[in-house]
């Protein structure tokens, strides 16, 4: 779901959900469709479904025809489950037409056993104005000379027991796996390590994917104290870009 319409990492101008709590009309607006889930083997992955669904929904009330045409092709060329998004889309239009915030963020927490999802979500207005700003920004030789790149970045490097698990499956690959990934976050998170604890999972399925997508094979009770054993954890807060060509994002 690479082309799905979420921003997991900025939280700017996002609003605490007043009045109608979204996660209430998250799950009424999932329970139709749960059997139809069959081929996503974590929870997760249908939050993050059924997130898409949602935003293309509302922006499909809100901007003309063969734009969201176009913008929703690139999901049916994408490994989406382009029959069931289009049926979510057009359910959240007749029935949840006058909720129009968008859902920019989400957390699962386990209480009492159960899990329990937190949603963030942005107003429509502030959501489209920075959607369209940002197509809309004409990138000039200006914007590439100052080095300061408004990000933080958070630094994996696989430590013993993610080599063992991968060289486990392809014991050739031995040679490859000195390396590390770099994962740009907001620059307004100020408690880092907090916010690790509460998007360990995504980063560490990150990870996992990039060797081996069969998640029957990923470790299945994980954890942030086995995120920690599995990677080493760099955290920097300025980013600096020495190249002036235009970054391709």
């Amino acid at each position: 779901m690479k082309n799905k319409v979420i921003n997991l990492f900025d939280k700017s101008k996002t609003t605490p959900n007043k009045g109608v709590k979204y996660s209430e009309l998250f799950e009424q607006f999932l329970t139709p469709f749960a059997k139809e889930f069959t081929e996503f083997e974590f929870y997760e992955d249908i939050i993050e479904f059924t997130i898409s669904a949602w935003n293309f929904g509302n922006m499909s009330t809100i901007i003309p025809k063969q734009a969201f045409k176009e913008i929703i092709l690139n999901a049916e060329n994408d490994d989406t489950d382009f029959k069931l998004l289009n049926k979510m889309i057009d359910y959240k239009v007749a029935n949840f037409k006058e909720y129009t915030n968008f859902i920019v963020d989400y957390e699962v927490q386990e209480k009492n056993k159960q899990q329990v999802l937190t949603l963030i979500t942005q107003e429509q207005d502030h959501y489209m104005d920075e959607m369209m700003h940002g197509l809309n920004h004409e990138t000039t030789q200006d914007d590439f000379e100052e080095n300061y790149i408004n990000r933080s970045a958070v630094i994996l490097k696989p430590l013993q027991p993610f080599l063992d698990w991968c060289t486990n499956l392809y014991p050739d690959v031995i040679n490859e796996l000195d390396y590390t990934n770099t994962y740009l976050i907001s620059e307004e998170i100020k408690d880092k390590e907090a916010w690790l604890k509460k998007k360990y999972d995504k980063l560490f399925k990150l990870e996992l994917e990039a060797w081996h997508t069969n998640k029957k094979d990923w470790p299945q009770r994980r954890n942030y104290k086995m995120f920690k054993e599995w990677f080493r954890v760099d955290v920097s807060a300025m980013i600096y870009d020495i190249v002036k060509e235009p970054i391709f994002k």
